[in-house]
């Protein structure tokens, strides 16, 4: 995938405070997402719906989360009740790393 891409998502929204896959705490701006589509670190413009339009940093995963899914962190629990699901439409600005593969990591 070209950084860039634009792409249409089923999202989801969570508001469970506590840690992400990749180790920060869940703040707003905060999204998860299939590591194998969006890998943690990747960057992404929500475009519409424009209530939620923003730059948002993937950090997190789920098992629930497959594919073409997105979860958005929201602090507010009755918020994200209320976004239910519905479609969004993102460019990725920059594509993140795995982990698992990336070599030369900064200890």
């Amino acid at each position: 995938m070209r950084t860039s891409s634009r792409m249409r998502l089923s999202a989801t929204a969570y508001c469970h405070a506590g840690k992400t896959a990749a180790g920060t705490r869940t703040h707003t701006g905060i999204v998860a997402a299939d590591p194998r589509l969006l890998p943690v670190g990747s960057v992404l413009r929500i475009l519409e719906p424009r209530q939620f339009a923003g730059v948002y940093t993937v950090m997190d995963t789920g098992s629930a989360i497959k594919g073409r899914d997105l979860d958005i962190f929201m602090p507010s629990c009755a918020r994200a009740v209320e976004f239910g699901r519905q479609f969004v439409h993102v460019s990725v600005l920059r594509r993140g790393w795995d982990p698992k593969t990336s070599a030369g990591s900064a200890r």
